[in-house]
């Protein structure tokens, strides 16, 4: 099976990863990519625009020049991605968002618009990384309740979030394992002289730096020993090939809220 694919905001670094992601898959056929009106890359060649040479698919400028795709792929902003998926809500169309920074209402929103389209929310589509969601379930079931856990992670300087999407989603993995809510426990910065560490919370350590494409670690110590649970990514094309694996899921997929782990069978 062949299913058509779009890229919405494909001018960016994920962007033309996803291009030629989907351009070299076997099973997916590339129908077109947008870009803002006031982009520079406006009617611009799709392969160019990615690096791989011309494909004979220019950039459109609105979502409608590419409505006769089976599934729609957002890596864009959150003001974008939500406009994008009203659009996609109004005509039942599938999509696959991998934007990052909602807040918990926008993520209802998403979450509600399954009932009218197929929809899939991943804050990272590497599989490596939806892998160790399920090995940090298993390890919060093992040893959280006694472990003091922290989560470490690092970023380009270019990224605009903090912490990363896929740090909140593995803090949230590992909170509603051991029954916590995360809004209450979890400590996003420590300066100064502070309190001895409350056993239930769940730190998190955010790095901003040159080119790092993107690494995440959980640490759960005790006394005497620590385990520590990371993945490093060396580059985009990891999560471009989830979004395309994504992508082929979700087109024969029903109305409803979908993600990576889902995707992989891992529920």
């Amino acid at each position: 099976m062949t299913i058509k694919v779009a890229i919405l905001g494909c001018s960016g670094r994920m962007g033309r990863n996803l291009i030629q992601a989907a351009h070299e898959h076997e099973q997916i056929e590339l129908v077109g990519g947008t870009v803002r009106p006031s982009s520079s890359f406006v009617n611009f060649d799709l392969g160019e625009l990615a690096g791989i040479g011309a494909i004979g698919i220019k950039t459109q400028t609105t979502i409608d020049a590419v409505e006769h795709a089976d599934v729609l792929i957002d890596f864009t902003s959150i003001e974008s991605t939500l406009e994008n998926l009203a659009w996609c809500k109004a005509r039942n169309k599938a999509i696959v968002i991998g934007t990052t920074g909602f807040s918990d209402e926008q993520v209802n929103e998403i979450t509600n618009a399954g009932q009218s389209a197929p929809v899939l929310l991943a804050p990272n589509t590497s599989v490596g990384v939806n892998l160790l969601f399920k090995l940090l379930e298993i390890t919060a079931k093992a040893i959280g309740d006694y472990t003091d856990i922290e989560i470490f992670e690092a970023h380009h300087r270019f990224k605009k979030d903090a912490p990363s999407g896929t740090a909140v989603k593995m803090g949230q993995v590992i909170a509603e394992t051991l029954g916590r809510d995360l809004n209450e426990c979890a400590v996003y910065g420590r300066e100064g002289i502070t309190e001895e560490r409350d056993p239930k919370t769940i730190g998190f350590a955010t790095v901003r730096a040159g080119d790092v494409v993107g690494e995440h670690t959980a640490f759960f110590a005790d006394l005497g020993e620590r385990l520590e649970i990371t993945h490093k990514a060396s580059s985009r094309m990891t999560f471009a090939l989830g979004a395309m694996r994504a992508a082929l899921w979700l087109a024969s997929a029903e109305n409803g809220y979908y993600d990576m782990q889902d995707v992989l069978g891992l529920k």
